[in-house]
């Protein structure tokens, strides 16, 4: 396998079996030319004249026998101490005699779920791993849209400790009253990505109905003019309030939830929030809350618009929307 300081990549030794076979260089004028020995351009060219150019692509580095590898009988008997007695590498250390390193590497080998995730009586898997291998994209605009609120601290007049520094904030923090929190209320299309922001003083049932409504609205500009499904997380405002609940009813959707303390299952909208303090919030320092707010309509176009989105192929968010 390559490292991390190889000076040749396979297009270099390809460059470097075309200059000695293909244009005549001497090997010793081409490794130097290209700033590695003349060992290193025989190895290359060897590999070259025996496999052609698959010889030239990167192997594997583990070796074809482990003759110190832990024995199969001895694996089998610490994973059945596991799955029997569900202790830690270091009790099952001392029970099969084998060390508890080695206990994790046989763990890790076999995939077992962290002690953690499993119920401590039947040993079942009952909590979800933070990640997940079924990814998935609707295929139409409006098929799902997902919704969510992200908290974030007001700044304060004048501007807080990333435009003052936190030696001039220190002094201030117990006199100062406290200022709040503003509710950055997000709407993004699961087919498209395009969205839709507005901050508020909550995230009560009405203002997010409110929201919804809008946003239901902006999407409509925008040639999404049939919203099938919301999916949200279980805040309160989303699955009790009776003003959210006719909002959706209003929209002639499906109200959708994610299963508790999943917000993967969230994600396009959770990944928007990050983009959402990375790029705007903490992008530069505000010297006051009101100066952020008003540079959200800006980005948020630019989001939309010009923004290079990965999973669209680097293309804009407005590029899908038919």
């Amino acid at each position: 396998m390559a490292h991390s300081k190889a000076r040749l990549n396979v297009n270099g030794r390809r460059l470097l079996v075309q200059r000695v076979h293909e244009q005549g260089w001497k090997v010793a004028h081409a490794a130097k030319a290209m700033g590695i020995s003349r060992q290193c351009a025989h190895h290359w060219l060897k590999r070259y004249d025996q496999h052609g150019e698959p010889g030239l692509h990167d192997r594997s580095s583990r070796p074809r026998t482990m003759p110190r590898r832990t024995n199969h009988q001895v694996e089998v008997r610490v994973l059945a101490h596991r799955a029997l007695h569900r202790q830690g590498p270091t009790h099952t250390s001392a029970a099969t005699g084998v060390p508890a390193r080695t206990v994790s590497a046989i763990w890790k080998r076999h995939h077992m779920p962290p002690l953690a995730h499993l119920d401590p009586i039947t040993g079942a898997v009952i909590r979800g791993s933070q990640a997940t291998t079924r990814r998935y994209e609707r295929e139409h605009p409006g098929e799902l849209i997902h919704l969510d609120v992200k908290k974030i601290g007001k700044i304060p007049d004048g501007g807080g400790w990333r435009s003052r520094g936190r030696a001039a904030t220190s002094a201030e923090r117990n006199k100062r009253a406290k200022i709040g929190y503003d509710y950055v209320h997000a709407a993004v299309d699961d087919h498209t990505r395009l969205a839709y922001i507005e901050i508020h003083d909550d995230e009560k049932g009405p203002t997010c109905a409110g929201f919804l409504t809008r946003a239901a609205a902006f999407f409509a500009d925008h040639g999404i003019t049939r919203i099938e499904r919301v999916i949200t997380d279980n805040a309160f405002a989303y699955r009790n309030s009776s003003d959210f609940i006719a909002a959706v009813e209003a929209l002639d959707a499906k109200q959708k939830f994610i299963k508790p303390h999943c917000p993967w299952q969230n994600g396009k909208v959770e990944r928007l929030n990050r983009t959402l303090a990375t790029e705007w919030a903490y992008r530069q320092p505000f010297t006051s809350n009101q100066a952020r707010r008003d540079a959200l309509a800006d980005w948020l176009t630019f989001y939309n618009t010009e923004r290079g989105h990965s999973a669209l192929g680097g293309k804009a968010p407005i590029t899908r929307v038919s």
